[in-house]
């Protein structure tokens, strides 16, 4: 039988890296089998399931790639299926009626009275005791279902073959085993995947760092790093690999491979994975993705399109996220903005105004290439006697405002003469000050 994956998340709200990952470990595994990856609504919710969240969660999909293979099933129109399934489990003497605290007739499943198995693809062999095995309700009062019996039902009805999701799902299976026997149908493969934790071992949420796609999606990460790093949380592809590009992540992707652990969220790892995938990125989009940061800038101000040009040409492969392009104000203005920490921690420790003279002195007749203000650094640090590479941070600091960035000449030149001149007077002002 051909692999039938799904994704069946509730559009409440925001959508969390947790229930994404889900999404995507079923969108690989569908995709290395040759098998169909599908989407199911669970949108019963009538007062949290609104077309803004559902806009939110079909967004969040589209954004990182996850196409589904068949039109999405809204458990909102199976009302009738899901009551249909409800009276035949009564007449097979599998559910029966139950008043209970006197709000209503509801429904409730009657588990079997046998101890029940499932081999867990990840987890191995499952077991639990009948007499651990309560009843449970699976209509309301009013006669909506349950998400027990509207998952089941579905299942069977979209014909899935494995059902992965998260290993907060272990013991609602024993209860889906049993209804989908009882349904008449053979239950699916199972797959927990363990759960996202925060550094310490607890449920990784928003209190911790940003937890929803539309987070991370705002501050300027880019959809195939969050897609490859969901990946690895929780999965290896059997080597020390990081980045892995979508085919690798298809290719090598099967379920012996999932951890059974949980797995910890490292920000860090994903910002510099970011800044991996940024380095790579067509010059044309990386230009125009710092365009449209550096737009929003109070500060921002048009400047000539090849200088921007040069400017992304040169901190490209720095930059992690877009914004921080918003941190480059020093290359369009005449005066840089000093952070004091970078001020006080590197200038004036040493004889900086010493440097800084000498350094206007040799760059006000040097042509202003990269390789002459390379001999220019190297030169004053002689002349001062001061160890190769020492004049970089005071300069940096001085000509930036900045303790980091790109090369230093290559800084300088890009710049140019008049900028960096009439900065080292600033900075030298600022000394004697």
């Amino acid at each position: 039988m051909s692999v039938r994956a799904r994704f069946a998340p509730s559009p409440t709200g925001p959508v969390h890296i947790g229930n994404i990952r889900v999404a995507i470990f079923n969108w690989l595994y569908a995709r290395h089998e040759g098998g169909r990856f599908l989407l199911r609504v669970e949108d019963t919710d009538r007062e949290r399931s609104t077309p803004e969240a559902l806009r939110v969660l079909l967004d969040a999909l589209e954004w990182l790639g996850l196409d589904y293979d068949e039109p999405p099933l809204y458990q909102s129109t199976r009302i009738a299926a899901y009551q249909a399934a409800a009276k035949h489990l009564i007449r097979g003497g599998h559910a029966y009626r139950e008043n209970k605290d006197g709000k209503g007739e509801c429904v409730m499943f009657r588990m079997p009275g046998a101890d029940i198995f499932y081999k867990d693809e990840i987890k191995g062999e499952l077991h639990k005791r009948a007499e651990d095995l309560k009843d449970f309700l699976i209509v309301r009062s009013d006669g909506h279902a349950v998400f027990h019996l509207a998952n089941v039902v579905d299942d069977i009805e979209m014909r899935v073959t494995l059902i992965m999701r998260g290993d907060d799902h272990v013991e609602n299976t024993y209860r889906h085993v049993a209804m989908f026997r009882a349904l008449g149908a053979e239950p699916p493969k199972y797959a927990h995947l363990p759960m996202i934790v925060n550094a310490q071992g607890k449920p990784y949420s928003k209190r911790d760092g940003d937890a929803f796609v539309g987070d991370f999606r705002d501050k300027g990460f880019l959809p195939q790093a969050l897609f490859n790093y969901l990946t690895l949380l929780g999965w290896s592809p059997g080597d020390d690999r990081e980045k892995l590009s979508r085919e690798e992540l298809i290719n090598l992707f099967t379920l012996d491979r999932v951890k059974s652990g949980p797995a910890q969220v490292d920000l860090k790892k994903l910002l510099h994975l970011n800044g991996r995938y940024m380095a790579e990125l067509p010059a044309e989009t990386f230009v125009a993705g710092a365009r449209r940061q550096l737009c929003a800038c109070d500060w921002w101000r048009d400047v000539d399109d090849a200088y921007l040009r040069q400017v992304c040409a040169l901190m490209q492969s720095r930059a992690r996220i877009y914004p921080q392009v918003e941190e480059w104000k020093h290359f369009f203005f005449d005066a840089p903005d000093y952070e004091e920490k970078a001020v006080k921690k590197i200038l004036g420790k040493g004889n900086d105004r010493a440097l800084f003279g000498a350094l206007k002195t040799r760059l006000e007749s040097a042509a202003f290439t990269v390789e002459a203000v390379e001999r220019a650094l190297r030169a004053v640090e002689t002349d001062l006697g001061l160890g190769h590479g020492h004049a970089n941070q005071p300069v940096r600091v001085a000509v930036t405002g900045r303790s980091t960035g790109a090369g230093i000449a290559e800084t300088l030149a890009l710049l140019g003469k008049s900028r960096v001149l009439v900065r080292l007077d600033h900075a030298l002002a600022r000394l004697s000050g």
